[in-house]
């Protein structure tokens, strides 16, 4: 189950969070609770995998919302990088360091990477025609203009990036002021180009020949390629932003210029306070870098800053290495709707959490989503059904009925030879199943992984059922005695198996589960390959048994249904 790279060091990237406003199910579906999974999974194989993530504070989203609320820039950044971070610990997202794009360390590195990009004359002057708005007095770059995306005709859509189909617009058709809804004009301006055309054939080499992405997203960036790159305009007439680090310039990079190098910023900056590189961060930090197995998890409205821009830019500096993985993955529907904050046809993560345990939601995104650009979609309904059925009355139920027993009736050392075939079936069930779920986490086939895992609980039922050790306890028969408290001692070591296996999907309830058997330690310090392991000895002692979840009730689905639609939050 080992990875291509011989290296035992794994960089693990979320997409940067905008921070301007909360988190919602949208965000942990398609990228933050996948590539949890994955680094709390290789932790346990006993790999070095660091989770790395960062608030996005730049760029005009973030400048039009602080103007619309009054508020300073960094002030209200600060507000929404400290509660993102809050909701995803709650969640149970295990970041090494959720640092931020307007960090003293990320300015500094985009800076520096802005010059040797330029020195190496990968970045040009050029003027622009740029939109403007004469009413309110100024540019109007990307997201201070919304009208139709001219590749897919999709309305509503802002000037740097069209959430439909995925394509940055060379010009929006119809296009309108954000801030008053005006018609603007067009002015000119001077700004800075990076020559994202002088990589398409590079880019393309580095597409064809990695075989580690997704070959329907490549195969849909190598069709942008193929109509021709155009060189990205990477400079803002705005005030909020990394600045240009030349003489005589008020200029500010594009947000996209400076996010994803955050990325590997923060990397250097967790590296550097672990004591695991140089206090410069020089070649060590290179080193350490281009020496680890890189994962970008995204979602497939930014495959093309993440398949273009990003690797370009990195090509053109020369210094570290491209991606190995870039996990991308549809959008989640609400209730077979778009989600839509503006229509309140959303579930914040804070909200849903307080209604409702973080495993319930990891379990049931983990289990719908596919490695796959294909959209999904959360209903309330089969979220209930999902928990109720496969985590309830299947996983917790098995574990429930295990652990009580051998808290009643102790754990003894197997009769070998009272072993039967399904005795025989369900030891190898415990041996082999490390293996076929390792794969499957490895591959990002997590949905296939826990299910599979869903499978193995659902097997341990139907054996425990068969045995009924509750009659063959009640025998003076030695054999059906013996039977009994083998189906006992193998139960609770696929309980032991259940808590490793689970572990990276619901880190709270496996926890809990290991409490429980009353194991040593925690769960999320053994190793992966344990859970195959039959580790549970006769004479063990079980810890205080007790029921591991609370069912949905009907009127809960009700109530969470009523609200979405209502006027919007505040």
């Amino acid at each position: 189950m080992s990875t291509k790279n011989t290296t035992r060091r794994i960089i693990i990237t979320s997409a940067l969070p905008y921070a301007n406003g909360e988190i919602h199910l949208g965000h942990v579906a398609s990228t933050y609770l996948p590539a949890d999974i994955l680094t709390r999974y290789y932790r346990m194989r006993g790999y070095e995998a660091y989770h790395i993530c960062a608030s996005d504070d730049f760029g005009t989203p973030i400048l039009i919302k602080a103007e619309q609320e009054g508020k300073d820039p960094r002030e209200y950044v600060k507000y929404w990088h400290d509660r993102d971070e809050e909701d995803f610990k709650a969640f149970g997202i295990s970041f090494d360091i959720f640092h931020s794009t307007s960090s003293d360390e990320n300015v500094r590195f985009v800076q520096e990477f802005f010059l040797s990009l330029y020195n190496k004359g990968y970045i040009y002057e050029s003027d622009v025609i740029q939109y403007y708005c004469e009413y309110d007095r100024k540019f109007l770059p990307d997201r201070y203009v919304i009208g139709k995306c001219p590749y897919c005709n999709a309305d509503d859509q802002y000037s740097d990036v069209c959430e439909n189909c995925g394509r940055v617009p060379n010009e929006i058709l119809e296009p309108k002021c954000v801030i008053c809804k005006r018609e603007p004009v067009k002015k000119k301006s001077r700004h800075y180009f990076f020559k994202l055309s002088a990589f398409a054939n590079v880019l393309k080499e580095w597409l064809d020949n990695n075989n580690n992405l997704q070959r329907d997203v490549k195969n849909y960036v190598l069709r942008w390629i193929e109509q021709g790159l155009q060189d990205w305009d990477i400079t803002r007439d705005i005030t909020w932003g990394v600045k240009i680090p030349l003489e005589n310039e008020n200029k500010v990079l594009y947000g996209w210029f400076d996010n994803h190098l955050c990325y590997i910023a923060s990397t250097l900056l967790l590296a550097e306070k672990r004591g695991l590189i140089g206090k410069d961060n020089g070649k060590d930090g290179i080193a350490f870098w281009n020496s680890s197995i890189i994962y970008h998890f995204i979602g497939k409205d930014i495959v093309y800053h993440h398949y273009l821009f990003l690797p370009a830019m990195r090509l053109g500096d020369a210094r570290f290495k491209l991606p190995d993985y870039i996990p991308t993955r549809g959008h989640l529907m609400l209730q077979g709707q778009k989600i839509s904050k503006s229509r309140n046809w959303y579930i914040s993560l804070r909200e849903f959490l307080q209604g409702f345990p973080a495993d319930y939601l990891r379990f049931y995104l983990a289990f719908i989503t596919p490695y796959s650009q294909e959209d999904l979609n959360f209903d309330w309904d089969e979220f209930a059904s999902r928990v109720n059925t496969e985590l309830i009355d299947n996983i917790g139920n098995f574990i429930n009925r295990a652990l009580s027993f051998a808290s009643k009736y102790g754990i003894r050392e197997p009769s070998i030879d009272v072993y039967d075939e399904l005795d025989r079936a369900s030891i190898e069930e415990i041996k082999g199943i490390t293996s076929e779920v390792g794969s499957l986490i490895e591959c990002n086939e997590f949905d296939k992984g826990l299910r599979r895992i869903v499978a193995f609980a659902s097997h341990f039922n139907q054996y425990f059922q068969s045995k009924e050790p509750w009659n063959k306890l009640k025998s003076d028969d030695p054999c059906d005695l013996a039977s009994a408290y083998n189906c006992i001692y193998i139960s609770v070591n696929a309980v032991h198996s259940l808590a490793i296996l689970l572990a990276p999907y619901i880190p709270y309830s496996s926890e809990l589960i290991w409490k429980q058997l009353n194991m040593h330690g925690s769960v999320h310090e053994q190793n992966w390959d344990n859970a195959s392991v039959l580790a549970v000895n006769a004479n063990h002692t079980i810890g205080n048994v007790k029921p591991l979840f609370k069912k949905i009730s009907t009127k809960e689905i009700e109530e969470q249904k009523s609200k979405l639609g209502r006027a919007s939050k505040q």
